[in-house]
């Protein structure tokens, strides 16, 4: 049974972020990557436990590698796929949870 997928504000903000980073090198590669992020998260809701549990961040929180780029940060709830974050692969995910 597929879960519903549910993109929090600090994840739409993540990838409109990535965008505007991609973009200033490379506004051409930056325009489909919107599309491929939120294709991917839909994904999640058919296959919800294909990334890697990651407790040590926060209950029940994993992830999930993107192009070698970025990290999706999900919970997996029992009628729902709840996307967190959506970070470039680069960041401290484990100081960056502990701050929030």
């Amino acid at each position: 049974m597929a879960r519903s997928l549910i993109l929090r504000p600090a994840a739409e903000a993540d990838i409109n972020a990535l965008f505007d980073y991609v973009a200033q090198d490379s506004p051409r590669n930056a325009i489909e990557l919107p599309r491929r992020i939120r294709e991917k998260c839909n994904d999640l809701t058919t296959f919800p436990e294909r990334g890697r549990l990651r407790e040590d961040l926060g209950p029940q929180l994993r992830i999930l590698g993107f192009e070698r780029r970025a990290v999706i940060v999900y919970r997996v709830q029992k009628t729902e796929v709840e996307v967190l974050r959506v970070l470039y692969g680069g960041r401290d995910l484990q100081m960056l949870f502990a701050e929030e």
